[in-house]
């Protein structure tokens, strides 16, 4: 038996952060994976998608690695308890394979203007620079894969936690068989 999976996806600046930090702080048997972590390096998009698919939600024993963006590369292992409710977020995360093997999906949506002021608010000096090279890795996701229709909910990013208690009520939700 394996608990809920939920995904969290949304362009950079969107809120999916903020979302997943609030359904998991209300769910304390609820494990958080946020792709940011496992991103290798700012071109890493597609191999984080790719790392979800093949070594979180296929895998029998799953796991990620943390990437060290100080040093640029790879660092110590987390396993993840498949008997416990698991959100991922981050973009990358809602790819056609993913949702298969989750239960449920939600786009975050939000403004191009608004997420660029919230992402560089954020991350400042350290995002600036690759804004554009990390937004031509979005692009290129959202259209080979189309996220939001694959999203069982599309959500408002202005204000996230509009329906947390929906949200927290799916990874609360009874384990489903594999």
């Amino acid at each position: 038996m394996r608990a809920a999976v939920l995904l969290i996806d949304g362009r950079s600046g969107s809120g999916k952060t903020e979302l997943a930090r609030a359904i998991v702080a209300g769910s304390p048997t609820a494990q958080l994976v946020r792709l940011d972590d496992l991103y290798p390096g700012w071109g890493g998009l597609e191999e984080g998608s790719r790392v979800v698919r093949d070594d979180i939600l296929a895998s029998d024993t799953p796991s990620w690695r943390r990437w060290d963006w100080e040093l640029g590369r790879h660092a110590e292992w987390h396993d993840i308890d498949p008997s416990r409710p698991l959100v991922i977020e981050g973009c990358g995360a809602l790819s056609r394979d993913n949702r298969r093997l989750a239960t449920f999906g939600i786009w975050v949506a939000l403004d191009a203007a608004t997420r660029k002021r919230r992402a560089l608010e954020r991350d400042g000096s350290t995002y600036a620079p690759h804004w554009d090279e990390w937004a031509a890795q979005e692009d290129a996701f959202l259209t080979r894969e189309n996220p939001a229709a694959h999203a069982d909910a599309v959500i408002d990013g202005s204000d996230v936690t509009l329906e947390l208690a929906r949200w927290r009520a799916v990874v609360d939700a009874a384990r489903v068989t594999e």
